[in-house]
């Protein structure tokens, strides 16, 4: 069974940053693309960004371009979302999980899906 496991959200005044990682196990996360999404409340999720299984290529949202950067560790099976620049637009659940292919920004081409951690951006 794969797990995804989400770290690193947290509180942050505007301007800020924060390092999320994702770490995976029940599977060999270099076979697979991988991707951040987030949810604020009363929101549909949304595509954040997304990585192919060598790390060699990435795609981002058009909000979060120059200010987010996701990388990848296949030896740590760890994926990584740095995010710089944080607005308060920002606050949300971000959410990690294992895709099918890549480049993919469709929350239904990925199977697996952590729990989810909390950012807040404070203004």
């Amino acid at each position: 069974q794969v797990q995804l496991v989400e770290s690193g959200g947290g509180l942050v005044q505007a301007g800020g940053s924060l390092r999320l990682s994702c770490a995976a196990s029940g599977s060999l996360m270099r076979n697979y693309a991988m991707g951040w999404f987030r949810q604020a409340p009363g929101k549909e999720r949304e595509f954040v960004a997304c990585i192919i299984w060598s790390g060699s290529s990435a795609r981002y949202a058009d909000f979060v371009k120059s200010r987010f950067t996701i990388s990848r560790d296949n030896a740590k099976n760890t994926v990584y979302l740095q995010m710089n620049s944080l607005k308060p637009e920002d606050t949300a659940v971000y959410y990690c999980a294992q895709g099918r292919s890549f480049p993919e920004n469709s929350r239904y081409e990925y199977d697996y899906w952590g729990q989810g951690t909390q950012v807040t951006v404070s203004s």
